[in-house]
């Protein structure tokens, strides 16, 4: 947090807690910059766990302007996940695309999961993108389109057209808008 205090806009693209632990120590720094900052939940966290944890927006199939920037968003796995232990906060495509559907445009996509065939390779299960993230991010055109989830593609980067795609990752990365 301390190295983005300089930013116009920080963005984070889920799994702030860990196995759905540690939510509110994680996010708690970011309400003093809750006016430049927005987020999605991840499949360690639901909206709602996310929503009660902090004053920063949480995006769901909304959208948000800050600065004249429009910002759009969506949080879970998509497609979900096998099953795991802690209960993943998954959605499916059916799920997603109804949410996508409901924005009708955006500078910056924000998605937790990425889009199929970018920024998705899993190192057991294969690309794990969802579709409709992809047909998404083909119809509103983003300038980029920010996602997390996949571990093992942190730091990827790709193109839909003009969209530039990035798996954000835990490190952080810089973009001018």
């Amino acid at each position: 947090l301390a190295a983005a205090g300089s930013a116009d806009l920080i963005i984070g693209a889920g799994d702030f807690a860990s196995r759905r632990t540690g939510l509110a120590a994680f996010v708690a720094p970011f309400d003093a910059v809750a006016a430049k900052s927005v987020f999605v939940a991840g499949n360690n966290e639901t909206v709602d766990e996310l929503r009660a944890e902090t004053s920063v927006p949480v995006l769901h199939g909304q959208c948000v302007t800050i600065g004249g920037i429009r910002i759009a968003g969506l949080g879970a796995a998509v497609p979900p996940l096998p099953p795991l232990p802690w209960g993943s906060f998954d959605l499916t495509e059916a799920g997603a695309e109804v949410l996508l559907d409901e924005i009708e445009a955006a500078d910056i996509l924000i998605c937790h999961s990425p889009p199929k065939g970018f920024c998705d390779r899993h190192g057991t299960l294969g690309p794990i993108g969802s579709t409709a993230v992809l047909r998404a991010a083909k119809r509103l055109a983003p300038r980029y389109l920010l996602c997390g989830h996949v571990h093992d593609d942190w730091g990827a980067r790709g193109h839909i057209g003009g969209t530039e795609v990035a798996n954000l990752g835990p490190e952080g990365a810089w973009f001018e808008i």
